[in-house]
Parts: C-alpha cells; sequence; structure tokens
C-alpha cells in the first residue's frame, strides 16, 4: 500500500508542478520577452522485487525554458536594423518636405527674384520694377535664412536624442551587467533561473533597439555585450558607459565617446545600427551635405549676382554696390575655420571664397601630425597639400577657397576644421536697400553715326571680363569724348580704323581674327588697361557698311542708356554657376543646384521608406519566429491545464486507491 500511496503522492506533485508552470505560463503571456516554460518528467528509480522492478512513480526533472539563442538573435539584428531606418527615415522625411515644399523652398523665390530681374531689365528705370526687385531679393534671402535655421534646429534636436538615447544605453548595459551577476550565481548553485535569463534577453533586445551590438555567450551563461568594432560594453558583471559630448572638430555635433575604466574612445564614425546608428548616419550622409550644398547655393548667388552688380551703372551713374552682403565679410571668414579647444599651440585662420564656381560641398580639415602639415578634403579623404610644418605657407589654396593661416606655435596633433560653405545659407541677406543704386545699365554704349549710308549696326558693348566693381572715373576718363571707329572698306579684309586713346587695343574675335566679313555678324573686342584693371568690351557689328561709315563707343555717363547689365543678370538664372570645376560635368544653374539636392534627397527618402518598410516585414517575421517556439498560446495553456487537472484528479484517485485497501486490509485484522 505505501508504494502505491508514493506513486500517487509523486504525480500529485509533479502535476501540482506542471499546473503551477501552466499557471506562471498564462499570466505572463503579455509579459514583454518572456519565453513560455514547460515541465519536464522521468520515472523515480523502480525497486526490485522478486518478479522483476517495480516502478516508484514519477518526478520532475527540469522546467525548461522554450528559448533558441539563435532566434533570439535575428530578433536583435532584425530589431536594430529596423531601428535604424526608423530612425533615418524620420529624420530624412522632415528634410525632404523642407526643401520641397513651395512655401519653404528656394525654387519658388528663385523664379520670383528672376521674374523681378525680367520686369526691371525691360523698363531699368522704373523705380517701382527697382524696387520690386529689392523686395524680392530679401524675400529669397530669408528663405535660405528659415531652411537654415530649420535644419539647424534639426541638428540640436538631434544632439538632445543622442543624449537621451546615450542615457538609455547606458542604463541598459548596467542592468545586463546585474543580471549576469544574478545568472552566474544561479547556475552556480544549479539552478535555472528561467525568469531571469528572459528578463536579460528583454534587456539585450531593448539594448539593440538604440545601438547595434554584437552578443557572445561565455560558459557561465553570462552575456558579453560589443558595439562598434568590438569595444566591451558589458563584460560579466561590469559595464562601460558613452556619452554625448559637443565634437572637437565642430562643436554643434555631438560626438559619442566610449569611456572604460581610463580609456576614453570616440567612437562616433563607428557606430550603426539601432536609433543612434540612423541618427548618425543621416547627420553624415545628409545634415552635413544639406548644410553645406544650401550654403554653396547661397554664397554663388551672392557672389555672382554682386559682381555682375559691380560691373554695371546705377541710375547715379555709380559702379553697382552690393546687393547681398559681402560673402568675404571679416566674421563669416572667421567662423568657417574652427580651432578644436585640445589644440595645445596656437594655430588659427580665417577662410576666404575666391571662386564660387569651384565651391564643393565638403569640409576640409588642416593637421599638424609628425612634424608635417595636411591639407584634407573629407569627402573623399583627398590630401590636398603638405609639407613640412616649417614650410606651411601662410595662405593655402584650394577649391575655390583661400585660408590664411595665423599663428606661430604649430604643434603635433592641432588642427582646424574648415567649412567653407556651412553657414551660406544663414549668413545670405540684403544689405542694399535704395533701388536707384541697383547697376542695371552697362558701362558703355555704341552708336552709329546718322549719315552713315551702309547698313552697318554696331550691338551695345558687352564687358566680358573686368574689375567688379568697375571705376567709373578711370573708365570715363580713358573713353574721353568717344572713341570714333571708320570703316575701311580698302583693306583686305576690311577694317576698322580710329585713333585710340592710351590703353586701348581693337581685335577681331569671329569670324575672321584679322579684319571684318561684310554681311554677317561680326565679334570684336576693346580692350582698355587702366589704374583700376584691365576691361574688355566685346561688341558686334552687323550688316554692309560703306567706306567712310564710322561708329562711336562711349562711356555711359547717364547709367540709364542701356539694360545691357539688367540682361546678364537675368542671365545668370541659366548660366552654369554651381560645380563649374567638377570633373565629367560643366557644372550647373542656380536652379538646376537646388534641384539637384531636393532630387538627392528626394532619392534616399524614397529608398528609405523602401528599406524601413521592408525591415519591418523581416523583423514580423523575426518576431513569429521567436513565438512560434517561445511564445505563449493561450489555446495551448488552456488545453494543458486541463490535461494537468485530470491528471492531478487521477493521482488523487490513487491515493484513494490505496487508502481503501489499506482500510480494507486493516478491517480484515478487527
Amino acid at each position: 500500500m505505501a508504494d502505491l500511496l508514493n506513486i500517487g503522492l509523486s504525480g500529485l506533485t509533479v502535476n501540482k508542478t506542471s499546473l503551477t508552470v501552466t499557471g506562471h505560463n498564462i499570466t505572463n503571456v503579455n509579459t514583454p520577452g518572456y519565453s513560455r516554460q514547460d515541465t519536464v518528467q522521468a520515472t523515480r528509480i523502480p525497486q526490485f522485487s522478486g518478479s522483476g522492478y517495480i516502478g516508484s512513480g514519477a518526478q520532475t526533472v527540469e522546467i525548461r525554458r522554450l528559448a533558441s539563442e539563435f532566434l533570439f538573435n535575428q530578433l536583435r539584428n532584425s530589431t536594430s536594423l529596423n531601428s535604424d531606418l526608423t530612425a533615418y527615415r524620420g529624420q530624412i522625411e522632415q528634410i525632404d518636405s523642407l526643401l520641397a515644399n513651395t512655401q519653404t523652398g528656394v525654387t519658388p523665390g528663385l523664379q520670383k527674384f528672376f521674374a523681378a530681374l525680367q520686369t526691371a531689365s525691360e523698363d531699368p528705370a522704373n523705380i517701382p520694377a527697382r524696387q520690386l526687385l529689392l523686395s524680392e531679393a530679401e524675400g529669397l534671402a530669408k528663405r535660405f535664412n528659415t531652411i537654415y535655421d530649420q535644419i539647424a534646429k534639426q541638428n540640436e534636436t538631434l544632439n538632445t536624442q543622442l543624449g537621451d538615447q546615450v542615457d538609455q544605453v547606458n542604463r541598459l548595459a548596467a542592468a545586463i551587467g546585474r543580471y549576469n551577476d544574478a545568472i552566474a550565481i544561479a547556475k552556480s548553485n544549479g539552478s535555472e533561473p528561467n525568469d531571469l535569463l528572459d528578463a536579460r534577453e528583454e534587456t539585450v533586445r531593448q539594448l539593440s533597439q538604440l545601438i547595434g551590438v554584437q552578443v557572445v555567450e561565455q560558459d557561465d551563461a553570462t552575456l558579453n555585450i560589443f558595439v562598434g568594432s568590438g569595444q566591451p560594453l558589458v563584460v560579466g558583471n561590469s559595464s562601460a558607459t558613452l556619452s554625448a559630448v559637443p565634437g572637437l572638430a565642430d562643436p554643434s555635433r555631438f560626438d559619442i565617446l566610449f569611456t572604460s575604466g581610463a580609456s576614453v574612445q570616440n567612437v562616433t564614425p563607428l557606430l550603426s545600427g539601432g536609433e543612434m546608428g540612423g541618427l548618425l548616419k543621416f547627420r553624415s550622409d545628409v545634415l552635413d551635405n544639406t548644410f553645406n550644398s544650401l550654403g554653396r547655393l547661397a554664397l554663388a548667388i551672392s557672389n555672382e549676382v554682386n559682381t555682375q552688380l559691380g560691373q554695371g551703372l546705377d541710375l547715379r551713374g555709380q559702379a553697382g554696390a552690393d546687393l547681398f552682403k559681402d560673402i568675404n565679410d571679416a566674421q563669416a571668414a572667421s567662423l568657417r575655420v574652427i580651432v578644436p579647444p585640445g589644440n595645445t599651440g596656437d594655430i588659427g585662420g580665417v577662410l576666404n571664397i575666391t571662386d564660387t564656381t569651384q565651391l564643393t560641398t565638403s569640409d576640409y580639415e588642416l593637421a599638424i601630425e609628425a612634424g608635417q602639415y595636411q591639407l584634407r578634403r573629407l569627402s573623399d579623404s583627398q590630401v590636398l597639400q603638405t609639407g613640412a610644418v616649417g614650410t606651411l605657407p601662410t595662405t593655402l589654396n584650394f577649391d575655390g577657397a583661400s585660408l590664411v593661416v595665423s599663428g606661430t606655435t604649430f604643434n603635433n596633433g592641432d588642427r582646424l576644421t574648415i567649412q567653407p560653405t556651412r553657414r551660406g545659407a544663414t549668413e545670405i541677406t540684403r544689405v542694399l536697400d535704395q533701388s536707384d543704386q541697383l547697376a542695371l545699365a552697362g558701362a558703355a554704349k555704341a552708336v552709329a553715326t546718322l549719315n552713315n549710308r551702309g547698313t552697318g549696326k554696331i550691338g551695345q558693348p558687352d564687358l566680358a571680363s573686368g574689375p567688379s566693381p568697375i571705376d567709373p572715373a578711370a573708365l570715363s576718363a580713358q573713353f574721353g569724348a568717344g572713341i570714333t571707329l571708320s570703316y575701311n572698306a580698302a583693306a583686305v579684309p576690311p577694317t576698322l580704323t580710329g585713333a585710340l586713346p592710351a590703353g586701348v587695343t581693337l581685335s577681331y574675335i569671329s569670324p575672321l581674327a584679322t579684319g571684318l566679313t561684310p554681311g554677317q555678324s561680326n565679334q570684336l573686342r576693346l580692350q582698355m588697361t587702366n589704374g583700376s584693371g584691365t576691361y574688355n568690351f566685346d561688341f558686334t557689328l552687323s550688316g554692309v557698311p560703306q567706306q567712310g561709315d564710322s561708329f562711336t563707343l562711349s562711356f555711359n555717363a547717364s547709367g540709364v542708356s542701356n539694360n545691357s547689365n539688367a540682361l546678364k543678370l537675368v542671365a545668370l538664372q541659366s548660366k552654369a554657376t554651381i560645380g563649374v570645376t567638377v570633373p565629367g560635368t560643366t557644372g550647373v544653374s542656380f536652379t538646376d543646384g537646388y534641384g539637384d539636392l531636393v532630387e538627392r534627397v528626394g532619392t534616399l527618402t524614397s529608398q528609405a521608406r523602401i528599406d524601413n518598410e521592408a525591415s519591418a516585414i523581416v523583423l514580423k517575421q523575426a518576431k513569429d519566429n521567436r513565438d512560434s517556439l517561445s511564445g505563449v498560446s493561450l489555446d495551448e495553456e488552456a488545453a494543458k491545464l486541463i490535461q494537468f487537472q485530470q491528471y492531478y484528479q487521477a493521482s488523487a484517485q490513487i491515493i484513494q486507491t490505496a487508502r481503501s485497501l489499506f482500510d480494507t486490509l486493516i478491517s480484515t485484522f478487527r
């Protein structure tokens, strides 16, 4: 009877445990990261009798956690990738919306500005048309300023997010270390800490949402967590820390530092995956390029418009004043060079823009290492100039910019961060407020003598090249009362002759370089050299002049006789003025330059959406795979609950039978 009773008791114990585990599964059906458990039972050691071995019941040998490290690793990787792409997509969609929006984008502002220029060119003396041009210039500048401000705020928000994420990473890493310690102790005592393992795995999964991790399991069941290129974030029960601090190269961009003991390492370029990886990728691939592309466009517009205005005359007969702020304003030039606080020498500098058509969208670095200086373009890591520190020139010219180096002590490790175009979009400002100072007229004019007998026509002189601003006094003095040229039909080929002032030469450009071709449009050049520089005035002579016909070129003293400079300003809309020196291209116009930026960001945004949606599908599959093994099914657990309840009742019935038999046996002796 005792054996039957013990067998029944073992059944009660085993099934009670199974019921408890099943109930535990049911109550944790919504617990994040919980892995369902089940019991593993086996027979007790049988007892030998004369007729053989007789079973002694059952026992629970293990409460098994249904989990797969392979599926967990798959889920972590999918989570990290999806979080990366989600964070990247969320940021880039903001940029895409800002650039492409008709209310905030630059393209509508450019169209309105050049439309106002076209209107003003049709009637150069019209004051309301000139005032409209000033207003549209103001509106264009503010569009650039607004976009820059919005992107700068997005950069600040990104810095804040990185700081918050770093705090979460440190908290989770410390928690994993504590779990490692508790699990190792439990394992050493021969226990299987299923719930602790689940809690740790969920913590690692949450960590993978923030940053890409590599997980290595140790013999004592602890997990070592690595980030970046193998930096140990968690080893056993100890954890390193991350910190987000203003970057040395650019304080406006936070760097991520990895601190382990006394060792501190900048791991910003090494991190990938998770929300942090997505934000850092967005910053390096999109945000920086957008800052610089907008800045380059703003600098090009300011410089090209100001330069062209400087080659014309305003209604006062003076050289044109700048419409936009000088791109080499002293403050702007100084802000383009960042001196890291870690420098031990006094190296510094200012950066002037020398040619906006040659500007790139890259930042640069001047570094002092091992007694050598090295100027490097950061976008492609190409070394532009290098040499011994002692030979470092005071001026370094590169990619349309000129760095004026200051200081006397250049130590190893010193460096300068150079950002030629970063602030261009916030610095563009309309500075001209007097509409009559808009130089819409050309500096020279040409007329045919009224009593000419032929059909020769002379075109208005075009200042093909010359200083900006021009020197009206020097030109007026050199032109004098006018330079009269007479047609000489006797020469072969025919030519224009006349008394040329000192410093003035006349040359033929096309179709012949030695004279004129009657009946065709001939291009000629009047070159004037004086104290202010060399001026090349190109003009045309067409038709068929007669012997002695004359034409006079003179200084446009009144500044209202033509609109030639206004037409050249209008032509800037389609002129290739950006990226002219980029290999394989001939440059693009203002509108196309901005369009390229919008198209690039739009393409990246579209790709980000596709990648993000694909990663969401992969993540769902990984979750489903994990849940198929580790997830709790209420239907299945309910069935088990009934099953184990019945088993429990059956075991109780065995005990009842043993008792009945025992009572029968006892009653025979009464």
